[in-house]
């Protein structure tokens, strides 16, 4: 046998030495802790002129490497600090996420030992405890013992699952006869997952919301019974546990009423309220979720965990694995007692991201995350009842879970175009503050401000400087709007 060349061994050798990975390993924690100990200094948004410095960053695969320090430096000083701060306390725009440091210590944990857990026989006791996280969410959830799940890169794929299970129990091959129906305060993800799952957009009905915006039953039942008489099939409705617009939760029991009428699946996107169900005196806010047939879930979110952990329960487990199940010659036999991850969803190679949950849950417990959870609700409703007292702050939407939002009005602004401008101008105010973001949305042609309290960072300080600035800076744009105004 002829010995490859020592120099050939050499470059292609991607070892790093134990004394090498320990002092690698301190330089990026040692950055990382400084910048999670800065976040209630840092701005709310950082400097998001940054198109130079994208065109600057575009370069040719490096063809020799350079240190960690230098990459360090790069990403902590020139680019993370151009972006949102969305792990900040002071983070109340679009959906709040978090990003507690024992799901980072599980990340580096799964990427260090890099474990397979895309099938059972691989690692079965690492998926075991991805199976005791999906059963913990179906306990929180208030789903029967035959539930089941996935854990996913996000609430979008966990709709799509859905839709399949829903597409292959009702329709079959008979994809075009499927109608599916959703308010038109969804997230706009549940029709672009429909589309992929082979329900497009002719056969997508868009059910009008009341003034609450929550989807009116009486207008999905005529949309359903039409669409019957028309010779289709009404075999999905989508309803919202929280509308990423103004955090609206749809009357889930009244639609699992007209779903058991029509024979038709009712899947809950509960990617933004839904661990509110958690907390078992806040169940009343979510009536009837248990009844869905499948709910989404962004851990990433209600469980504070970083971006890219969803999650999907089906109250069927056999549905979700009818979709999914599959074998090869190359793959082990199936089994039936446990948990296997590729039986239940689209992936065979995949990460771990049951253990950044796990650890969450396990160093924390369940009563902390009850505790943080219901916290946010009642920020959210402290702040809520202070900001409509602010002269000029006109509610449209009261916290629900933990969401409200209003906009600007006053006796000069006397057109939509006008109110939309200066609560478009009140959000950018109080944003470029730099202790609170917020965001907003449009609404039947209103621009609303929003207020979203969804971080585990966010305390009861950054709400009252919040409710502050609102008042300061609605009285400013107000003032420059009254021309006998002297302020």
């Amino acid at each position: 046998m002829v010995e490859p060349q020592a120099a050939v061994t050499d470059a292609a050798n991607l070892e790093v030495a134990p004394a090498q990975m320990r002092a690698m390993g301190h330089a990026v924690v040692e950055r990382a802790v400084q910048h999670l100990a800065s976040l209630d200094r840092q701005p709310s948004r950082g400097d998001m002129d940054a198109a130079a410095l994208c065109r600057a960053l575009r370069e040719p695969v490096p063809e020799q490497g350079i240190a960690l320090e230098p990459l360090l430096d790069l990403l902590f000083d020139e680019l993370i600090p151009r972006s949102f701060t969305t792990p900040g306390p002071g983070y109340l725009a679009y959906i709040p996420g978090g990003g507690v440091y024992p799901a980072a210590l599980a990340d580096f944990i799964a990427d260090t030992t890099n474990r397979y857990t895309g099938v059972w026989q691989a690692s079965p006791a690492l998926v075991q405890l991805e199976a005791n996280v999906l059963d913990w969410l179906r306990d929180w959830m208030c789903f029967p013992p035959e539930g089941s799940g996935l854990l996913t890169a996000g609430g979008s794929m966990a709709t799509f699952n859905a839709i399949l299970c829903a597409r292959e129990r009702y329709l079959g091959t008979e994809i075009r006869r499927g109608t599916l129906y959703t308010s038109d305060q969804a997230h706009h993800s549940v029709e672009k997952s429909a589309k992929l799952a082979g329900i497009f957009h002719d056969r997508v009905r868009v059910i009008a919301s009341d003034a609450q915006f929550r989807m009116r039953v009486d207008a999905l039942e005529a949309a359903m019974a039409a669409d019957r008489a028309a010779g289709l099939q009404p075999f999905l409705v989508v309803s919202s546990a929280g509308t990423t617009n103004t955090g609206a939760v749809d009357p889930l029991d009244a639609v699992a009423d007209v779903c058991g009428r029509h024979g038709a699946w009712h899947h809950v996107d509960g990617a933004y309220g839904a661990f509110f169900h958690a907390c078992p005196e806040l169940r009343p806010l979510l009536a009837g979720l248990p009844r869905a047939d499948s709910l989404t879930l962004d851990p990433h979110k209600g469980m504070f965990l970083p971006y890219g952990t969803g999650a999907l329960l089906v109250r069927d487990g056999s549905a979700l694995r009818a979709v999914h199940s599959a074998t090869a010659g190359y793959l082990p036999a199936q089994q039936d007692e446990f948990y296997d991850p590729s039986q239940h969803g689209p992936e065979l190679s995949r990460g771990f991201p049951g253990l950044r949950v796990w650890m969450a849950l396990k160093m924390f417990g369940a009563a902390r995350y009850r505790a943080a959870i219901a916290e946010k609700r009642a920020l959210a409703v402290w702040a809520a009842e202070r900001v409509a007292q602010i002269p000029g702050i006109v509610m449209d939407a009261w916290p629900q879970l933990s969401l409200f939002a209003f906009h600007v009005e006053g006796p000069q602004l006397a057109t939509q175009e006008a109110r939309n401008a200066a609560t478009a101008e009140l959000m950018e105010r109080v944003t470029a503050r730099g202790r609170v973001m917020l965001t907003g949305c449009t609404v039947d042609g209103r621009h609303l401000a929003r207020v979203c309290v969804l971080s585990f960072r966010t305390r009861a300080g950054e709400m009252a400087a919040c409710v502050d600035q609102l008042a300061e800076e609605t009285a400013q744009i107000l003032a420059r709007q009254d021309p006998s105004s002297r302020v």
